[in-house]
């Protein structure tokens, strides 16, 4: 077995059919009581590694791009999503993408999945160049701090992160922090809240975020005056 088809069946065996439609639901309620007040309706929005496509295709914006390195993205792509299948670990191909472009960029439980501190940093690196002067970096995270009994439950995780230490990196690389939620979502959408209507009441509740919460929320921003 390849590690495309590997990686296929993990994703599969992850999260059942009834699954994957319980997390769009959940998706469609974070982003419409939540996320979307991040997000202008005229923005320009990259969603790095979203291949399932819950977010992009949900957020209104008035350009929608995804970067995925499955070829299967395509086909749970909305039509007005751009589909680019590049790695952006590879100068090269991350080249590709053009610098000052968006004005949001997006990124969901994707860093831990990275193999050590270099490869982060490349990313928020591609983050930075790639969005405009005063443009966004929303990220949902798992949190080490406050998730370590499960973190490595997944067989698929190898980079510990807390927020701590990704403000570290993005700070050293010139963004400005604006927002920080050290403890927001729930560590796994298998937890609770597991339905629409608990969700939205849960994102009323900042009080319950203390004390389920096990992924960060991190907007971060790009300065309008250039890195000297």
């Amino acid at each position: 077995m390849n590690k495309a088809e590997y990686l296929k069946r993990l994703y599969e065996n992850r999260f059942d059919s009834q699954q994957q439609r319980s997390k769009l639901l959940l998706w469609n309620v974070l982003i419409q009581d939540f996320l979307q007040k991040y997000v202008s309706t005229d923005a320009v929005v990259l969603d790095i590694a979203g291949g399932y496509c819950e977010f992009i295709n949900q957020i209104s914006a008035s350009s929608k791009h995804l970067i995925d390195l499955n070829p299967d993205c395509h086909l749970f792509a909305n039509p007005n999503v751009d589909i680019m299948n590049i790695d952006i670990l590879d100068i090269h191909q991350r080249e590709k993408v053009e610098n000052n472009f968006f004005d949001i960029i997006f990124v969901s439980n994707f860093f831990e999945h990275l193999a050590d501190q270099d490869q982060l940093f490349e990313v928020l690196d591609f983050c930075f160049q790639k969005l405009k002067p005063g443009g966004s970096l929303l990220v949902i995270q798992p949190n080490f701090k406050y998730s370590y009994r499960e973190y490595f439950d997944f067989i698929d995780h190898y980079l510990p992160i807390t927020h701590q230490s990704l403000l570290e990196v993005l700070k050293a690389l010139d963004f400005r922090i604006d927002t920080l939620i050290p403890r927001f979502l729930p560590f796994s959408t298998k937890g609770r809240p597991s339905a629409a209507w608990m969700l939205r009441l849960y994102l009323k509740l900042p009080i319950a975020w203390k004390l389920l919460g096990g992924q960060m929320f991190v907007q971060a921003s790009k300065p309008y005056s250039p890195r000297q």
